[in-house]
């Protein structure tokens, strides 16, 4: 008998009807023979009952300077409202249930409110729970410090929570359940032509998430990488669809499942609001990038000549950098409403004629390109942000068609 992690995500226990559904799910992974261990989220998005932002909403409410700590302490509520819920709702449809805190789950975080790290898991009180022939339920996105105090994980942490625990667990398979059939080859709210893909390399999904694709936290990730844990995106409406296994596609056939690992995977992340910088130098940019290190200022996209560098930052530290260079007396151009279309692919070094396929395809489309960057596994071209939609499609249908 094997252990099963599941982790379902606020769209997934946003009213009891769903939540009904995630109790077939459950009671069908346990009629197969396995224990099973469920990580949830809140329910709902902002604006519902009991979701995480309509709590920080109560708080605003009361104080416009609150404590970090009771920050914390509030916004693990969500999670454990629905942990309560789920549990209860499993043992009245006859599955007996039990709901765990994240402290109560093992899970000792480091003391950091609001963004913290899982330092250890002591899993052993749900491994009795289990033996019992029970289903562990588990506020997610929430730990508990040396203090007894709560810490919450920060954004994704519920998949962290669910990834972590089934590492503790020494689970080979962790589920996320969310609102779509998996992870596609395009934001299908850009793409229509969008696909899910089958399967998808750990590395992958670090650039897809780097590059502004709404997909797992890469927290989780790396955890399930270090576990050699294949992780599944699945849909709570459609859970007899496969969905997307994240997991290392070269050993993917050690894992049992069937796969042509040499198929080339292509998918286009997008992401708005990105500002170019262009400077002339003057001999003062070991000091700008030095003042950027200070004040927290992320460059991309970084393309450095011996007179000129060019960058892009996210818009929101555009007025940082403008004071920066200002101060340091530099030329300088800025040129903002720009937005980056990636294109991912595993082992892209290897795949002649890539970019001149994106070239073409930017050309073609009569998009203007402003400027490019690549690695490995990535090429990251700058548009203008009213042709990143067009962009998207003109890429799309080069690689993913």
């Amino acid at each position: 008998m094997s252990i099963i992690v599941q982790k379902f995500g606020g769209t997934s226990v946003a009213n009891f009807e769903k939540m009904a559904e995630v109790c077939e799910i459950v009671k069908k992974t346990k009629e197969i023979g396995n224990d099973v261990v469920i990580v949830v989220s809140a329910m709902g998005r902002k604006g519902d009952p009991y979701a995480t932002d309509t709590l920080l909403g109560l708080l605003e409410q009361v104080t416009n300077n609150p404590t970090d700590r009771e920050k914390d302490m509030l916004m693990s509520c969500g999670e454990i409202i629905s942990s309560t819920l789920m549990a209860s709702m499993l043992t009245a449809n006859g599955v007996e249930a039990v709901a765990f805190t994240g402290s109560q789950a093992g899970m000792m975080t480091n003391g950091v409110y609001s963004d913290a790290k899982i330092k250890d898991i002591d899993p052993s009180r749900i491994k009795r729970e289990l033996e019992d022939g029970k289903v562990v339920v588990v506020a997610g996105f929430q730990g508990g410090d040396d203090r007894g105090d709560i810490n919450t994980l920060g954004r994704g942490g519920s998949d962290t929570s669910a990834v972590a625990l089934g590492k503790a667990l020494g689970c080979k398979y962790v589920e996320i359940y969310t609102d779509v059939d998996g992870i596609m080859t395009a934001d299908p709210r850009v793409e229509p032509d969008a696909k899910v893909l089958d399967y998808i390399d750990y590395e992958e999904v670090f650039q897809m998430a780097d590059k502004g694709a709404k997909v797992i936290h890469p927290r989780a990730v790396q955890i399930a990488k270090d576990g050699n844990i294949t992780l599944a995106i699945k849909n709570t409406l459609n859970p007899s669809y496969e969905g997307t296994k994240i997991c290392s596609v070269k050993n993917i056939e050690n894992d049992g499942f069937e796969c042509c690992c040499k198929e080339e995977r292509f998918a286009v992340a997008n992401k708005r609001d990105i500002v170019q910088i262009k400077i002339k130098d003057n001999g003062t940019f070991t000091d700008i990038l030095s003042e950027m290190e200070e004040k927290n200022i992320s460059m991309d996209m970084i393309n450095f000549f011996i007179g000129e560098k060019a960058f892009v930052i996210d818009e929101k530290d555009k007025d940082s950098l403008e004071k920066i260079l200002k101060d340091n007396g530099v030329n300088y151009e800025i040129k903002t409403n720009c937005a980056k279309v990636t294109l991912i692919g595993s082992s892209m070094t290897g795949i002649p004629g890539v970019m001149s396929k994106v070239a073409r395809g930017l050309k073609e489309a009569e998009i203007p390109l402003l400027q490019t960057s690549d690695s490995s596994m990535t090429i990251s071209c700058l548009v203008d942000e009213n042709d990143m939609e067009k962009a998207v499609h003109a890429i799309h249908s080069k690689f993913c068609c």
